[in-house]
């Protein structure tokens, strides 16, 4: 089991996933994979993922509960033109705000189609449903842009689409420094190597130290992965390391 020691410096980060499909399991959830690799990149810590139903009470419940703990919150899914599509009006009740289709939004929204804010019927106008207050996030790919509300951005569920509005939002993240990070890999099994581990992890501290067990080829080992935004430091736990390996 990973043994892992959180570095405090770094502002931190909760993704909230929103769908009755991803708890189904007729959908997979890639997005996470995404918004952690660019964090990591950006220096933030993504602390928390939580996956919750398209249910308004526990859409709010879980927004404000992150929002009030993490530096930042990002969430997936529940933006689009159906009934289901509930999370804009959730995070409006969140952040106790009103909500309306916005002319800004409808303006963008219409650019997506031939007959502009022409095409625009009841379904589609749900798209441009934004809460008082809120930023615009971009989307290049359908239009339909997301938003965030304070420290919370809430961004589409289609991976395509999901990732071009995380790529525009980094940029205007705070974050500390990059989180550089290294894997061993020892042909031993965790329990052989825990007591070791966890004396390395108790010298440093600031570190996160997982290790990761794997069985392949009727060979029992274990990948340790060390993180941390100080070079110096990532080396001198790789020497200890290879001594116990």
């Amino acid at each position: 089991m990973p043994s892992v020691k959180t570095n405090t410096r770094l502002p931190n980060a909760a993704m909230l996933v929103i769908g009755d499909e991803i708890l189904s399991g007729r959908t997979q959830d890639c997005n996470t994979q995404v918004i952690a690799s660019k964090l990591t990149e950006a220096g933030i810590h993504l602390a928390e993922v939580r996956v919750v139903s398209d249910s308004s009470s526990e859409i709010v419940s879980a927004v404000n509960t992150l929002r009030s703990i993490y530096t930042y919150l990002f969430t997936s899914g529940g933006i689009g033109p159906t009934h289901d599509d509930i999370t804009a009006d959730a995070i409006a009740q969140a952040f106790e705000v009103g909500i309306s289709v916005r002319e800004d939004a409808k303006l963008i929204l219409g650019s997506n189609y031939k007959d502009g804010e022409k095409s625009l019927n009841e379904a589609r106008l749900r798209m441009a449903r934004i809460p008082d207050g809120a930023i615009l996030i971009d989307n290049p790919i359908s239009k339909a842009p997301g938003f965030s509300l304070q420290n919370v951005y809430v961004m589409a569920g289609v991976p395509s689409i999901f990732k071009a509005m995380v790529d525009s939002i980094i940029p205007t993240l705070v974050g500390g420094p990059p989180l550089l990070s290294i894997s061993i890999k020892f042909l031993r099994p965790e329990s052989e190597i825990a007591k070791d581990l966890g004396v390395i992890a108790s010298c440093f501290s600031s570190a996160s130290i997982g290790s990761y067990p794997f069985s392949m080829d009727g060979v029992h080992g274990t990948n340790v992965v060390v993180r941390h935004c100080d070079l110096k430091i990532l080396r001198a736990i790789e020497k200890k390391l290879e001594r116990i390996r």
